[in-house]
């Protein structure tokens, strides 16, 4: 049987056992604000809906971090119709998945326009700006480098 993290802080509100799988809300991260958990599930339509809920976002953007490992991020990002990420990177590799609505993705002087069930990758530094045509969510996951690596990384920030 499938169990799903709690949205909230209190893990038992629905599982009086306290057998659900732990997300970040449940608290369960070191000092440093990574996970400890070794196994993270989460109830990706009650993030949404939940995230739906504190409409209207700053900037038309809502984000949750929902994994933070030393090697990995994994965000849930919602985005209300033109709510844009400007120009950015991340200093690992990326991926892309939509959940719900279209978006455009766009880097290197190309646009990919992304609908539920898309998923694309990014090579690490690249810079990229995203933007919501309509009502969207969707997952970003980043391998994190090492931090020997992310300190040795060439161009730090801005590959090509």
């Amino acid at each position: 049987m499938s169990q799903s993290a709690p949205s909230g802080n209190d893990m038992t509100q629905n599982d009086p056992a306290g057998k659900q799988a732990p997300g970040h809300a449940a608290g369960h991260s070191a000092d440093d604000g990574n996970m400890v958990d070794k196994l993270l599930q989460f109830d990706l339509e009650q993030e949404i809906a939940a995230a739906e809920q504190k409409k209207p976002w700053p900037s038309g953007i809502h984000a949750k971090t929902l994994v933070k490992k030393p090697d990995l991020r994994v965000v849930l990002i919602l985005a209300a119709p033109g709510g844009k990420m400007d120009q950015h990177h991340a200093d690992g590799t990326i991926s892309v998945q939509v959940l719900k609505g279209r978006i455009q993705f766009s880097t290197s002087g190309e646009s990919h326009s992304l609908r539920a069930g898309n998923f694309l990758t990014l090579a690490a530094s690249i810079k990229h700006d995203v933007e919501a045509q309509e009502d969207s969510a969707f997952l970003l996951t980043i391998g994190w480098p090492k931090g020997e690596d992310l300190e040795s990384m060439p161009h730090r920030g801005y590959g090509s």
